[in-house]
């Protein structure tokens, strides 16, 4: 067996926050359609600081920083990727698109692409919805999306975990488009 040290948190080359805001970011935002859990919340700031996204947006119920419950998963996350809240997510959506995003909801819909199918653009700008943990994406917002994606799934279940499913989404969308 091959000896191999993990590296100490000095040795990581870790951005600061100021820093973070210089570098040049994924062309997706994220917005969060009334997400109940603070720390989905937080998980989704550090996933999103992890693969750079440009912002997201918190919309409805979703909680905002500062709070100690999405501080506890994003672990400063929150302090370097930009945030915006609207009250209404139909209104963060139109926001969005009139700022040339294209706006995809994460949702099992009539017509959703499998995310394995999806190829997204290099040339194009993504505000990625994500939805409520027991409702998912509103159909408002369905409805004003340009697209719909699903991630398959074999299981019992029909629904990974919101911060799950950002994780799995924003990964791919970063290594099909990444800066």
């Amino acid at each position: 067996m091959t000896e191999n040290r993990k590296l100490a948190n000095d040795e990581l080359n870790r951005l600061t926050p100021e820093e973070y805001k210089q570098t040049s970011k994924l062309p997706v935002a994220v917005v969060l359609d009334n997400i109940r859990s603070l720390n989905n919340i937080g998980s989704v700031f550090r996933t999103s600081d992890a693969l750079g996204v440009e912002r997201i947006y918190l919309c409805g119920i979703s909680g905002t920083p500062p709070h100690r419950d999405i501080h506890k998963t994003a672990l400063g996350a929150e302090d370097a990727v930009p945030w915006q809240y609207f009250e209404h997510t139909a209104d963060a959506i139109r926001h969005l698109a009139a700022n040339g995003y294209t706006v995809i909801s994460l949702e099992q819909t009539e017509k959703s692409i499998n995310l394995i199918d999806y190829a997204p653009a290099n040339s194009k700008k993504y505000a990625l919805v994500f939805g409520n943990e027991v409702k998912g994406v509103s159909q408002e917002v369905v409805n004003l999306s340009n697209e719909c994606i699903e991630i398959p799934q074999f299981g019992t279940k029909h629904s990974f975990n919101i911060s799950v499913t950002a994780a799995i989404v924003l990964w791919d969308f970063f290594s099909k488009i990444r800066p």
